[in-house]
């Protein structure tokens, strides 16, 4: 069954940028992203980079490792090399932390 899980805090993740938490077996990338804080798998389906570390852009991270892209709103692959989409996850704040269903 999911249940969210608390993985960081609202002042961990500043406006326009990315972090990597894990929850149990899954790496997470969170994405703040106009006001919003987004959540999908970090592992891109190409050759496992790690998209926290992209460039995030107009609510589009680039993988740091051969350019693909994905809609960090719902994981949606944009550009190749990446073959599939990665899974994205619901997020909510309650009293300032970062939870993540899983």
């Amino acid at each position: 069954m999911a249940a969210y899980v608390k993985v960081a805090h609202e002042t961990d993740l500043p406006p326009g940028q990315a972090m990597a938490v894990t929850v149990g077996d899954k790496h997470i990338a969170l994405f703040s992203v106009d006001g919003t804080v987004v959540a999908i798998d970090d592992t891109c389906t190409h050759r496992g980079g790690p998209l926290s570390e992209g460039e995030l852009k107009d609510g589009i991270v680039t993988c740091p490792w051969h350019g693909a892209q994905f809609n960090v709103k719902d994981g949606q692959v944009l550009k190749p090399p990446a073959p599939k989409s990665v899974s994205s996850y619901p997020v909510r704040i309650t009293d300032g932390a970062i939870e993540v269903e899983v």
